[in-house]
């Protein structure tokens, strides 16, 4: 029993450093009002793992940090779309 408690702690160990933060920047081309930068950083705030969003209207452009083992970019892409906005990736920092 104790080898296999060891077993998974050293499996759970392995996989958090396989995580990783990732920052991306995405294209936000739709957005043209003062209420557009909420809707999106709202929306992106829902998906698990995000960890900070950055908004900025005038860029069309939202900076988001998230831990790559709970999310990906296609769910981020997903979260601006079903608010009415779909992203693209303009830059993937590591």
């Amino acid at each position: 029993m104790k080898k296999l408690l060891a077993g998974l702690m050293l499996a759970s160990l392995a996989i958090s450093a396989l995580a990783a933060t990732k920052t991306v920047t995405l294209s936000v081309p739709g957005m043209n009002c003062a209420t557009c930068p909420i809707t999106v950083k709202k929306a992106l705030g829902k998906v698990d793992g995000v960890t900070k969003t950055e908004v900025n209207l005038e860029k069309r452009a939202a900076v988001v940090t998230f831990d790559d083992a709970r999310t990906n970019l296609e769910a981020l892409n997903r979260a601006t779309g079903d608010a009415g906005y779909p992203s693209t990736l303009v830059e993937e920092k590591k």
